[in-house]
């Protein structure tokens, strides 16, 4: 009688396990679909933006659909950021060699335009910067940067579909494997 009521019990705990896997799986699947949804939402919202550059003239993140787009967002006072900048500047040059091939860079500085203009004064870059001030922390959390740390990356195709994305320091190897994806 024992050994049938321990059985039970025993199918009973399993069949629970059971039932509570199936039910996180779809809790799971929810989840992500709700995560695309919105990351849909939001890749959409950021082409539809238009910012200023820091010579004060308007970019419309639309004009750069119909090629890769490689993303940085950085600060004048985030040392990461600015460590990285001169390595983005070389392959964005490497890139504009390639043509319409090429991944296009922009950088979005999360800063106010009076540094951002001091700095690329002292350091000049051959590809477009915009100005997202604070409010690019929240952008970069509608993007999938959860923490709102710089730098953030961001790798779009040519449809403007997001690919990739990097909280922190790209590296050499990054870039090579960014750039031979799209």
């Amino acid at each position: 009688m024992k050994a049938d009521k321990s059985m039970q019990r025993r199918h009973w705990l399993m069949g629970g396990v059971a039932l509570a896997a199936v039910a996180g799986g779809g809790i799971y699947a929810w989840q992500a679909t709700r995560d695309m949804r919105s990351n849909d939402e939001a890749v959409d919202a950021f082409w539809a933006l238009q910012l200023q550059q820091p010579d004060g003239q308007m970019l419309a993140l639309q004009s750069l659909r119909g090629r890769p787009l490689l993303v940085n967002f950085w600060a004048t006072w985030c040392p990461p950021c600015v460590r990285e900048l001169p390595m983005l500047d070389r392959f964005a040059q490497e890139q504009a060699q390639r043509g319409s091939q090429g991944v296009q860079m922009l950088g979005l500085a999360v800063d106010q335009a009076a540094s951002v203009q001091r700095w690329l004064q002292r350091q000049p870059l051959s590809f477009p910067v915009a100005l997202t001030g604070t409010g690019g922390v929240t952008l970069t959390r509608s993007l999938g940067n959860i923490n709102g740390g710089l730098p953030f990356s961001l790798l779009f195709d040519g449809q403007g579909r997001l690919q990739q994305r990097k909280i922190g320091e790209l590296s050499p190897q990054d870039l090579q494997q960014w750039a031979a994806q799209v």
